[in-house]
């Protein structure tokens, strides 16, 4: 299909063309398709234009992965994917096709387990997700048919399709807003759903359909909409809709971004409105900026099967040794072919190759048994069950909204305590989205809304100068013209109701009303404007009444707005007084307001500005200009001209709202204050203390995100901006830009560490970058040499070396882009996405963890996440504690299953040099079944879900602890070595052990010698009890529950093993274990080489241990070793505030343990009293303390106290 593009005549209408180009926009691809849809599937009248009806999607909505016919096979694909599964699924078939030393069951068994607890536990997960589905897509909808109102499913819809939404109903697809019961046509929308703003946002109706009120007059409605075909980008739209009538030709009007109604959006303060479907289902622009859901694997995953090809190496290359061996021995005629076990004559003619692989695979069955396939069943238990521990943390449980955390997939517990990077969204994460009006400054004097006096705070105080005595005569008029300009510039409506929350009485009798907006910065300011005595009522017929301080009402005429936008960054209002006088009022962001400003205090009001600033405070600077008559018609025809223009509308408008905003009169600014939510900079400032790097992706403007770091710590009072925009790339090339901020921040990296300091030492330069949407697209654009990696490098290199990053005006998959950009550069650090709207899913999905936050703003995010959480807040005690945690436990659990197995399968292949190579078990059938199923497998499982190495307190308070566990730094190849060792050293105690004593002595009264069951017994009894009590020393907390378990497996394995021995079977063909246990208990010499093999064995880890602790402690065994001294053991003369410099931490190794025990004062405990400041002995001491012990310092040595 050709591309039809609009442009105007000669006489004022839209005609037709068709280049290969529609429209262009920077950073983004051309429009090169449209569609269009038939009104109501009404076809044009005859001769207007050929029908030709399309084929659309439905209106459906797909978020989950199976269906009821590829469950079964999707499923089995993915799981069969793993390494081990596979692995195990072939081992079976093996034991299937060839005679082997040990039954189909013992790996047929814990695979079909494995298998089926997974599917059991995706396949639930994935019900839930259709379950979230049908609920949505079974959603009753209103419909016009035949002009009558009809229901049917949302599912249902289709392209065309004229829908009725009432009042908090949300859109149930993208639609063409038609008209409203308002007169003015227009309608009022929230999209917490989809960007997280929860504030109010005006759409408006098609100018020749507003009118149409009824069912029969919207059913009767004759049109075309030809639009562009479905694309992402929330905020831009491009198309026309022809309205045919009997007997003229068709209006055309030109259909934008504001006459579009997103799916997800909920219509607010509207009764009714009517719309046109067009886009539906996974094509409405909310599905569109939703990633394909992909299955994320945990570092702890990938670093599992990495071992588990090791051990696969070491499996196949035993396998081929005993091959070799086997037929070295066998080369001699006598061990080949005994007299007791003459050959057959087909067994002598076989295939020697033949015959050599058929034992290859024979031996790979007898020590399969290294590769450890309950450890997944064990795995996903671990995860399963430890899931819950977040969901019943009632710290995570936030009693406003009656939320708790919820988990969607427990499949990366562990890669909470694992995050590197964290990327989160502003409005709504780290905001409550709550504007509170502080202050206005005009012309240098400074009024508040409500005064403290005396701790007593004066509500009705209409303004008081905090700075300097009241303003001239001339003053007060400006005062009276900047609050007349707040009043009249904006996008405010009101709502009158009597039962709203908290309405807002106006002076004029009580009258309530409540301000709404598409901006929460806008009702903030009218509502603080009318606390200082000047209140806005309402717009009718066009006009806009103000009551001001004498209770009279003002009325002007609204003649124009120029809307905002995030290039220019402010708006603008003409109206007109009743005496006449016109006037432009103008608000926006400093930046762009005092370059135009030819008159007033501008020192002044921008020192106050850049002081509010710093404070974390979102200000908006005032100005106005009077208009004589003509030059407002000359800026009525410029804009009229701009506006009806279809053909780069956005730059003509652009042009024209520059050529009128100019020559301003400076009036002042205003301070609005967006409240950080509870906790908000404690979290931040937790977290990169732990070294994780913290980034903002927000849509918002660069002032306000910048204002909300400022606030929330992310950015300091030290902390030099570096600014990447598309303003600054305007003036420089990207190229001179890049180059110039590379040099900035990399001349100071030779002398900073900032990956152990995180950018928070007072004393070191600290850098922000601040990166706007365009800029990140150009350099994410390909070069005209078709690379664009050398732009991408040097990005990463400048973020690398800044503490905190903004980016601010991000669509939505321009997160998406930014996280992926980090997730893969060269370090591949884990990635954190927190967000709470539809416009934070595409992060979501992308980074490795994914936290929707749960809240007013929708449920999209939490739904797509992998957790939710209520609050910002409680991501501290997820990653920090729980995360933390999880990587403990699972880290010693993978670690220990492999050393465990080498332990049980090394004696089985020495074994095989003293059977003749014959493949013979060194263990029972029962005990090769029951070791990893039974024996071995419950403690290490209550290990992996109970373990706390540190107090949970403990490692709230001090949040370096994290780095200990790093860079999944338990999981390296240096520990798998050492736990690897271990086992082969423990297997060889074991073996030789039992071996040497079995040797030259006869080990039972009677003087019967052991044979080789009783042998291979005592080598499994010693190795039970080794890696049970191996565990037990590594458990730190212990409980009944541990208790239980670990001496309840090993008295289990006794019983058990007097029981297999000791009773008669009848079901069992053949029982070669009867009496063996009991007779190797009743022997002395089996007693003492029990216990002297497991203390052996012990030993190497036990001294290990104690001497790592002694000479190269870690912080956190640094902590373990403090959490034994006494807590009170602070010195007499030392400053509470000091036990946590980096020089006091060095001085003893339980530092840590006070730095994290002490509250953050700054009281002074010196000889048993408390002051506020220390004795004067102590200032400054403690920058000049050496980190010796030998040396005195008063500020910072420890002392007992006596």
């Amino acid at each position: 299909m050709q591309v039809r593009t609009i442009e105007m005549d000669e006489g004022g209408r839209e005609r037709l063309r068709n280049p290969s180009l529609a429209a262009e926009c920077a950073g983004e691809e051309n429009w090169v398709d449209s569609r269009t849809i038939y009104v109501g599937h009404r076809e044009p009248p005859p001769g207007a234009e050929a029908y030709i009806p399309q084929r659309y999607p439905d209106n459906r909505i797909v978020s989950s992965k199976y269906t009821f016919w590829n469950f079964i096979p999707k499923n089995l694909f993915e799981q069969f994917r793993r390494v081990a599964n596979f692995y195990f699924l072939i081992i079976f078939l093996v034991q299937l096709i060839i005679d082997t030393p040990t039954s189909p069951v013992t790996s047929g068994l814990p695979l079909f387990f494995v298998i089926t607890v997974t599917a059991i536990k995706q396949g639930y997960e994935d019900w839930l997700r259709h379950k979230a589905d049908n609920a949505m897509n079974q959603c009753p909808v209103h419909f016009i048919q035949h002009g009558k109102l009809v229901r049917k499913q949302s599912r249902k819809l289709r392209v065309g399709d004229i829908v009725m939404v009432k009042e908090d109903e949300t859109f149930p697809c993208d639609l063409i807003f038609l008209s409203s019961n308002r007169g003015d046509g227009t309608c009022h929308v929230t999209t917490a759903s989809l960007d997280g703003e929860s504030s109010h946002k005006t759409h408006y109706a098609v100018q020749d359909t507003k009118g149409f009120h009824t069912e029969e007059d919207i059913g009767g409605l004759h049109a075309t909409i030809e639009c562009e075909q479905p694309q992402p980008d929330l905020y831009k739209f491009v198309g026309r809709i022809n309205v045919y009538s009997d007997l003229n030709d068709p209006v055309v009007r030109p259909l934008g971004s504001e006459n579009l109604l997103l799916r997800g959006a909920t219509l607010k303060n509207t009764e009714k409105i009517f719309g046109v479907a067009i886009y539906t289902g996974m094509e409405t622009k909310m599905a569109l900026n939703y990633q394909s859901k992909s299955q994320k694997r945990s570092a702890v995953e990938k670093s599992m099967n990495a071992f588990l090809i090791v051990y696969l190496c070491i499996l196949i290359s035993k396998a081929l040794i005993n091959t070799v061996l086997k037929y070295v021995w066998q080369s001699e005629p006598f061990r080949d072919e005994p007299w007791y076990n003459q050959k057959t004559e087909s067994e002598r003619q076989r295939n020697l190759f033949l015959r050599a692989f058929t034992d290859f695979l024979a031996f790979m069955v007898l020590f399969n048994y290294i590769i450890p396939v309950s450890m997944y069943v064990t795995v996903e238990m671990q995860k399963f069950l430890g899931s819950y521990f977040i969901t019943w943390d009632e710290d995570m449980f936030d009693e406003e909204t009656g939320e708790g955390p919820l988990v969607n997939t427990s499949d990366l517990n562990e890669e909470l305590g694992q995050v590197e990077y964290i990327f989160t969204d502003k409005t709504g994460t780290l905001t409550e989205n709550n504007m509170e009006f502080k202050e206005c400054c005009i012309e240098g004097h400074v009024y508040v809304p409500h005064v403290i006096c005396n701790g007593q705070v004066l509500p009705e105080s209409s303004g008081i100068d905090m700075i300097d005595s009241s303003p001239s005569v001339n003053g007060r008029e400006r005062e009276e013209l900047f609050f007349r300009a707040l009043c009249l510039c904006h996008t405010v409506q009101v709502k009158d109701d009597d039962s709203v929350d908290g309405p807002r009485k106006s002076p004029d009798g009580g009258k309530s009303c409540v301000y709404i907006s598409s901006s929460p910065d806008e009702v903030a300011l009218v509502e603080g404007v009318q606390r200082l005595g000047f209140t806005y009522l309402r717009l009718k017929d066009n006009y806009m009444e103000v009551l001001n301080r004498e209770n009279h009402v003002e009325r002007f005429e609204l003649l124009e707005i120029l809307s905002f936008d995030s290039v220019r960054r402010r708006m603008s209002v003409i109206v007109k007084s009743a005496t006449g006088e016109i006037y432009l009022f103008c608000k926006g962001a400093d930046s762009s307001i005092f370059p135009r400003v030819i008159e007033g205090k501008v020192d002044q009001i921008r020192a106050r500005v850049e002081r509010n600033a710093v404070e974390g405070l979102r200000t908006l600077c005032v100005a106005y200009k009077r208009l004589i008559q003509e030059e407002y018609e000359g800026i009525c025809k410029l804009l009229q001209a701009a506006k009806v223009a279809l053909q780069d509308r956005e730059k003509k408008l652009a042009e024209a709202y520059e050529q009128i905003e100019k020559d301003l009169i400076l009036l002042g600014a205003t301070a609005v204050e967006d409240r950080l939510q509870e906790k908000a900079a404690d979290t931040i400032e937790a977290l990169q203390k732990a070294g994780i790097k913290v980034w903002v992706l927000t849509g918002d403007k660069m002032e306000t995100a910048a204002a909300t770091c400022y606030a929330c710590k992310l950015f300091r009072r030290n902390t030099q901006l570096l600014e990447l925009t598309t303003k600054r790339i305007e003036e420089q090339s990207l190229h001179d830009v890049l180059f110039e901020l590379s040099k900035t921040v990399l001349r100071h990296s030779g002398s900073l560490t900032r990956d152990n300091l995180s950018g928070l030492s007072a004393d070191m330069q600290d850098y922000g970058l601040i990166i706007d949407g365009a800029a990140l697209s150009l350099i994410m654009k390909p070069r005209e040499d078709g690379s664009s990696s050398n732009y991408r490098e040097l990005f990463l290199e400048i973020c690398r070396s800044c503490s905190a990053v903004l980016c601010c005006r991000m669509a939505p998959l321009q997160k998406a882009q930014i996280v992926k950009l980090i997730k893969f550069s060269k370090e591949h650090p884990i990635t954190l996405a927190v967000g709470d709207g539809a416009n934070d899913v595409s992060m979501i999905l992308e980074a490795h963890v994914g936290i929707g936050v749960i809240g007013k703003e929708g449920r999209q995010a939490a739904r797509n996440s992998d957790y939710a959480i209520p609050k910002f807040k409680h991501l501290k005690k997820m990653l920090l504690v729980h995360g933390h945690f999880y990587y403990i436990r699972i880290s010693e659990l993978v670690q220990y299953f492999f050393y465990k197995n080498v332990c049980f399968i090394f004696p089985q292949f020495l074994y095989q040099f003293f059977c003749g190579f014959s493949q013979q078990t060194l263990y029972d059938t029962a005990y090769l079944t029951l070791y990893n199923i039974s024996f071995t497998s419950l403690p290490i499982l209550l290990y992996s879900l109970m373990e706390q190495h540190i107090g949970i307190d403990v490692l709230k308070r001090d949040p370096t602890l994290y780095r200990d566990v790093a860079k999944n730094a338990l999981l390296r190849w240096r520990v798998f070595i050492y736990w690897t060792l271990l086992g082969l050293f423990d297997a060889l105690v074991f073996f030789f052990g039992a071996y040497f004593m079995f040797e030259n002595t006869t080990v039972t009264s009677n003087g019967q010698i052991f044979g080789n069951w009783t042998f291979g017994t005592l080598v499994f009894t010693v190795m039970v009890f080794t890696v049970t009590l191996k565990l037990a020393l590594d458990t730190h907390y212990w409980t009944w529950i541990n208790h239980f378990v670990i001496w309840g497996s090993l008295l289990f394995y006794v019983v058990f093993s007097l029981l297999w021995g000791g009773v008669i079977w009848p079901f069992l063909n053949y029982q070669r274990m009867y009496y063996v246990f009991i007779q190797m208990l009743s022997s002395g010499p089996a007693w003492l080489a029990i216990v002297l093999l497991v203390t052996i064995s012990l030993l190497p880890d036990v001294l290990k241990k104690v001497l790592c602790r002694q000479l190269w402690p870690t912080a956190t065994e640094r902590v373990q070793n403090g959490c034994a001294q006494p807590r009170d053991r602070d010195s007499e003369c030392t400053p509470l505030a000091s036990l946590q410099s980096p020089g006091y931490q060095s001085t003893c190794p339980s530092a840590a343990w006070y730095s994290s025990c002490s509250q953050q004062v700054t009281l002074a405990a010196w000889k048993g009293k408390v002051s506020v400041e220390p004795p004067p002995t102590l200032s400054g001491s403690r920058h000049h303390c050496s980190s010796s012990p030998s040396h005195s310092c008063p500020g910072t040595r420890v002392q007992m106290l006596v």
